[in-house]
């Protein structure tokens, strides 16, 4: 949506579920991936593991269905799509360290886009696609924060002229009761397009053959916790103040700070051109584990 009073949207501090949490789990982690640029390519840099490459292509091979004719999405199956783009993340790209580990996570990646197949479910009805390739609104124009997010699905209900939200996992794990990327999307697809959002619904790929409805939040409520979160990023950013709240790093914050001290190894560039690493040399025990548990969903 365009800004209102000509404001600036170059100017303004952008926040997002993934930079949210990002900041929550560690203000220097939010650093590393929002803030800092490499000095030579002056691109921002990500570390890529196999959940985040498998759940990244997931999402894309059901991006792509969302944007073709209800008719049309399965004359071309799936798991096609999703063999011939696995290319992109295959080997080091995708940060994986073995054939057989590379294998495993193939596995995973076509069990979910057959069951896709076998269950389409909102996938077989209309879907709404918003205009915006990354849409956003103006959070707070007062304080000059933005709100953006890509929405995996909207699933269009035509007697009530209003749509569905979506969210597909493809974590093992529950997005937690205090997450706030359901809020954060309520409220982006509720100030980006017009129909009213008549419900939510996460999709765990690995475990059920249909979405999960989900209880929606106060809209109110969620829109000022956000807000000010987003007003602790923004004077976090003024004051280049990105503390770790362990003396000698955390498990968030450590293997980025090890990229950035030049022992990653780069692997490719994403879309949103952040150079890709992944780590060759090993950090902390702790730290490579508890990385591998909680990886970064793409969305």
């Amino acid at each position: 949506m365009e800004p209102k009073n000509n404001l600036d949207k170059f100017k303004a501090t952008w926040v997002s579920h993934s930079s949210i949490k990002d900041f929550l789990n560690c203000p220097k982690l939010y650093y590393y991936r929002n803030v800092y640029k490499d000095p030579i390519t002056g691109h921002k840099i990500t570390l890529m593991q196999p959940p985040l490459a498998l759940g990244g292509l997931v999402h894309d091979v059901v991006e792509s269905l969302s944007i073709l004719p209800v008719e049309e999405r399965f004359k071309v199956s799936p798991l096609k799509k999703f063999e011939t783009m696995w290319a992109s993340i295959g080997g080091k790209k995708g940060g994986f360290t073995s054939r057989e580990e590379e294998d495993a996570y193939k596995e995973r990646g076509r069990a979910m886009i057959q069951k896709i197949i076998n269950n389409p479910g909102p996938l077989a009805n209309k879907a709404v696609k918003i205009k915006e390739d990354l849409p956003w609104y103006w959070l707070s124009e007062e304080e000059q924060i933005i709100l953006s997010g890509k929405i995996d699905w909207l699933e269009y209900i035509p007697e009530e002229d209003s749509v569905h939200i979506i969210d597909f996992k493809t974590s093992k794990r529950e997005e937690a009761a205090e997450s706030l990327q359901l809020p954060i999307y309520y409220l982006l697809v509720q100030n980006t397009q017009k129909r009213k959002v008549n419900g939510a619904s996460y999709w765990y790929l690995e475990r059920d053959d249909a979405p999960l409805t989900m209880d929606m939040p106060n809209l109110k409520e969620s829109e000022e916790k956000i807000l000010q979160l987003a007003k602790r990023i923004k004077l976090a950013r003024q004051l280049n103040h990105f503390k770790c709240k362990e003396k000698n790093g955390c498990r968030y914050c450590m293997p980025m700070e090890q990229i950035a001290k030049g022992k990653g190894e780069l692997v490719g560039l994403s879309n949103y051109k952040q150079d890709i690493y992944i780590l060759n040399t090993n950090p902390p025990t702790r730290t490579q584990t508890a990385v591998n548990e909680d990886p970064e969903t793409p969305y």
